[in-house]
């Protein structure tokens, strides 16, 4: 038996793989699970409701929901599997990207997880064609959930489902993924069964989990990322748990073991900031252990001979600091996958170096997304880089400079069908022998490996004629412990300048160790021996950089940025024009 449409995934799994807990999920300290019978059969259960509500081949249904849940599972390929498109909502999205999804795709009905996300959904109804919006679970005073209203289908709906199921081809329409609108209103991206199928099929050799793997997702599944790496999950037959949230990821990680995870840098981020909270209580000697260590680990290079003395100290390493982040996460992960934005590469060494191999991949929703990605077996990665082209895609650099830059194209099944209802985008992002713009800029570096320099539309010229691609930059500038956020630019500028959001715990210590009196954050970036620090910061960075691309400028703020202050996308990527606008006083002030 094989796949070929993303409904067919169970089936497969209860063919090949039958699972006693194919999916599961906590609830009210409540650990629940589903088998792969109760997957097919609550599967068919939300096609049963849908076609109760009235709705067709073709009608859009979205889901909005905080974490992941089987639920989310359930009505995903219960809508596809009768010819419902799906349309994932991310629940950090305002109310007018929200209304904007909700009237560009006409969705008929919409389900979410939680009171606050209910709330917002039913009040954008009056302004949407937006008939029902549902809850997953109970909640007071609201009408039935999804978990009250699935009921067994009749006989007679089976068969309704049966004939739809079979009339849907491996080219139909799945879901419509609205890309997060950094330059402007969201795109609907339309991917068929056959987009998705060919990612996962060209994906899910080089990953290390099988049907006796544990793994726990805690990535929103509105994401393609996370919600290909899930369909894997399924098709190999593994285990997949659902975190809670983000707050309890570190205990949900030791409680369910996982062999596998995937996760974005800024939470490999968190997670070592926490690692570091919790050590710098402990005594003196064992905050300079773990110092040693860590320095130790971000020289390390994987599948690169080492001189015997470092692996001596890396062993010492392992056995008085790296063995307990291990257990932390586990004590079984056997891969990480990481994507969505670019992993800083002294945490990818540091990882590795204790023994949690974390591996950075590159992807678009337009390509469903995975377009390269590091490999887990020995000389398969290098830090710092996207990885190799997968399977069955094909890339190319076009218009390279003389150091082999240029715009990253692709093609291959996982590329879209197109934007919905927007055909001169889709003809915008096309070129005329159908390869794929992807916008992005890289080039290849030991000879395969694809290194990404940043998106073509971010790149400045500064006022010496320069070229500059910002996200290489701050890359750079994140290797400081001291800097949480920056946006560098300079178009028309001598030079290139950063806007800078400090980390205030590490400036904290910083102030008390300098006998500096501390203060709200709002006061401190004004410091002038703050000030002074970050510059010298900045010189020493600055060392690791050529002439032109040296931040001589900078300007410290005293709020990050998120996407609830719409600084951010849903995907956590810097809505750089919006910021720009918003400090242009200052950054002229800069130059003054």
């Amino acid at each position: 038996m094989d796949y070929h449409r993303l409904f067919d995934l169970f089936s497969y799994q209860e063919a090949r793989f039958p699972n006693e807990a194919a999916l599961a999920y906590k609830r009210q300290g409540q650990r629940l699970s589903f088998s792969t019978t109760d997957c097919l059969h609550k599967i068919n259960q939300a096609s049963a409701f849908l076609l109760r509500l009235g709705l067709k081949p073709g009608d859009r249904a979205a889901i909005i929901a905080r974490h992941g849940s089987p639920f989310w599972n359930f009505l995903d390929l219960g809508m596809q599997q009768i010819g419902v498109i799906v349309v994932p909502l991310h629940a950090t999205s305002g109310l007018d990207e929200l209304r904007f999804i909700l009237q560009d795709a006409q969705v008929r009905v919409c389900f979410t997880d939680t009171e606050d996300l209910y709330t917002s959904i039913r009040s954008l109804q009056t302004d949407t064609v937006l008939e029902w919006a549902i809850p997953f679970y109970p909640l007071p005073e609201i009408n039935p959930s999804v978990l009250e209203l699935l009921e067994d289908p009749t006989v007679e709906e089976l068969a309704a489902i049966g004939t739809l199921r079979e009339s849907i081809v491996a080219s139909a329409l799945a879901t419509i993924i609205y890309t997060s609108g950094t330059t402007g209103k969201p795109k609907g991206v339309m991917l068929s069964h056959q987009n998705i199928i060919s990612n996962i099929k060209s994906t899910i050799a080089l990953l290390p989990v099988n049907c006796d793997h544990q793994t726990l997702s805690f990535l929103p599944l509105s994401h393609i990322f996370e919600r290909m790496v899930v369909y894997i999950y399924i098709a190999v037959g593994a285990s997949v748990t659902y975190a809670e949230g983000q707050e309890q990821l570190l205990s949900n990680l030791r409680e369910v073991r996982p062999h596998f995870i995937t996760a974005v840098p800024l939470i490999i981020e968190r997670l070592v900031e926490q690692i570091m909270a919790h050590a710098r209580k402990g005594p003196l000697w064992r905050r300079k252990i773990l110092q040693w260590a860590i320095q130790l680990g971000k020289n390390y290079y994987d599948g690169k001979r080492q001189p015997l003395a470092y692996w001596l100290r890396l062993t010492l390493a392992r056995i008085l600091v790296f063995n307990r982040w291990r257990k932390m996460f586990g004590g079984r992960i056997e891969g990480i996958g990481v994507g969505a934005a670019a992993l800083n590469p002294e945490l990818g060494r540091l990882f590795s170096a204790a023994g949690l191999k974390i591996r950075e991949g590159y992807g678009l929703t337009e390509t469903s997304p995975v377009i390269a990605f590091n490999r887990f077996e020995p000389g398969g990665s290098r830090f710092g880089t996207v990885g190799l082209p997968i399977p069955g895609v094909e890339l190319r650099i076009v218009n390279p400079d003389e150091e082999g830059v240029g715009e990253v194209q692709v093609k291959g099944l996982n590329v879209m069908m197109g934007y919905y209802q927007q055909s001169e985008s889709t003809q915008a992002v096309m070129t005329e022998d159908g390869w794929l713009r992807t916008g992005d800029v890289g080039q290849w570096v030991h000879k395969r490996f694809l290194k990404l320099k940043g998106r073509q539309d971010d790149m400045f010229k500064t006022g010496a004629g320069k070229f500059i691609a910002p996200e290489a930059v701050e890359k750079h500038l994140y290797q400081s412990e001291y800097i949480q956020q920056c946006l560098v630019a300079g178009a028309s500028k001598p030079g290139p300048f950063a806007l800078i959001v400090p980390r205030f715990d590490k400036l904290e210590e910083w102030c008390r160790a300098q006998k500096v009196h501390w203060t709200a954050p709002q006061f401190m970036v004004l410091n002038p021996k703050v000030q002074r620090f970050f510059k010298q910061e900045l010189e020493r960075l600055n060392q690791g950089l050529p002439p032109y691309q040296q931040v001589q400028q900078f300007l410290l703020l005293h709020e990050a940025w998120t996407e609830h202050t719409g600084e951010m996308t849903a995907t956590l990527k810097l809505r750089r024009k919006k910021i720009l606008a918003t400090h242009a006083k200052s950054i002229n002030e800069l130059y003054s």
